[in-house]
């Protein structure tokens, strides 16, 4: 059977289905090896930037074809390998296309196909699997459904810096509760990882950092094996502080920070260690600048405000650094035009929890101070600002 869309993308794209998209079909069940290859090789070059083709080839059963054709031992690797490629770019069009492949159950097939010896056609696995379990719509369950699984792609690690770059990208997009953190470290997540952060390839060395991150979040367990790992007889906290410093990009240092942040919550580094103090809150800190992209400044902000929760030292460093108070104070102006609003709102709902963290707890007697040019969006949003700009301005009177 054909792997269905949903009923009203569905009546819109047959209602749009040409001659030559089933003709492209047709060819997939062809007698000759070598006319099949061919019309998957056409296929391929007809789909690459078309998402209505795409969708077209979903409705008229090209999956099931291709599926079947990728696992079947008597296609040629060519064959195979092509019709892998064909499912990965149909898997980079719309959401609805990702679950239609779910549907179809591609994932058990491509993981079976990782299972040949031919490396290219496990990295055209690996780059399909990579694209379907990066989207949201992919139950990211479905890579712990057969135990097999996980330790068969740790062995892959080390076949090239392609199946390492698409990995650990799978794990870091699959790691999501404690129980799935559990399974990878169980399967020596640590171990085969750690050397990837000093690949050569910027891709392998920031999937392998986004996997400790996703790791070490809120897991103790995790984060006190990390602080005794060598990478290169260097402890893995001083290749974080590396990999913070500003020559290195904004991306890798914000990760470096996330990975310290959460091991110290974890409680494996303390919260007055010089990484910390002296590496991991000034560059959360320098995140928060009007100099960086808006993301950038978000999930700063919410790194830095998670980091200084529970420790009022750190709080209180965080409140005389690199004028912090500033940086926040800029994140409630007016924006310029109306498309930015949507943004600077965006930005606005982090500042709060590190303006809270830095001086709620410490102080009796507040006194108003209200930053001059800001302008909030309506009456709520200025009757929180006054109550945040106050505990600043208390932070401020009690640090003279």
């Amino acid at each position: 059977m054909a792997c269905l869309l949903e009923a009203p993308l569905r009546i819109s794209v047959l209602s749009e289905v040409t001659a030559t998209s089933r003709h492209y079909v047709d060819r997939l069940f062809d007698p000759d090896p070598q006319k099949v290859l061919q019309g998957v090789i056409d296929m391929k070059n007809a789909v690459i930037g078309n998402n209505k083709q795409k969708a077209n080839l979903i409705v008229l059963g090209a999956v099931p074809r291709l599926l079947y054709l990728l696992q079947q031992s008597c296609s040629s690797l060519e064959l195979r390998t092509e019709c892998a490629i064909v499912l990965g770019s149909l898997a980079m069009g719309t959401e609805n296309n990702i679950k239609s492949l779910v549907d179809c159950h591609i994932i058990p097939a491509l993981f079976q196909g990782l299972l040949c010896l031919d490396l290219i056609f496990i990295e055209a696995c690996l780059r399909c699997l990579r694209t379907v379990f990066i989207s949201p719509v992919t139950p990211v369950q479905l890579l712990y459904t057969d135990p097999t699984v996980i330790p068969h792609l740790m062995s892959l690690l080390s076949r090239s810096e392609k199946t390492q770059e698409y990995i650990t990208q799978i794990f870091s997009h699959c790691c999501k509760t404690p129980e799935h953190q559990t399974v990878l470290f169980n399967h020596g997540a640590i171990q085969n990882i750690a050397p990837l952060l000093i690949s050569p390839s910027y891709k392998v060395r920031m999937q392998a950092l986004k996997c400790f991150s996703v790791l070490a979040y809120e897991n103790t367990q995790v984060s006190l094996t990390l602080v005794n790992v060598l990478v290169d007889g260097e402890v893995l906290s001083q290749v974080f502080v590396k990999m913070m410093q500003r020559d290195q990009p904004i991306e890798m240092q914000l990760t470096a920070a996330k990975c310290l942040t959460y091991m110290c919550r974890a409680g494996a580094i303390r919260t007055d260690d010089s990484c910390i103090v002296l590496k991991t809150l000034p560059c959360l800190v320098r995140m928060c600048s009007k100099d960086h992209l808006l993301e950038e400044r978000v999930e700063g902000a919410e790194t830095l405000a998670y980091l200084m929760e529970p420790d009022v030292e750190l709080q209180r460093i965080a409140s005389t650094t690199d004028h912090l108070v500033t940086m926040l104070a800029d994140y409630f102006k007016y924006p310029s035009s109306v498309s930015a609003i949507t943004d600077i709102k965006r930005v606005r709902s982090s500042a709060p929890l590190i303006i809270v963290r830095l001086e709620l707890p410490n102080h009796k007697y507040p006194s108003i101070y209200i930053t001059k040019g800001l302008k909030p969006l309506n009456a709520n949003l200025s009757s929180q600002l006054c109550t945040f700009v106050v505990m600043f301005s208390k932070g401020k009177s009690e640090n003279r």
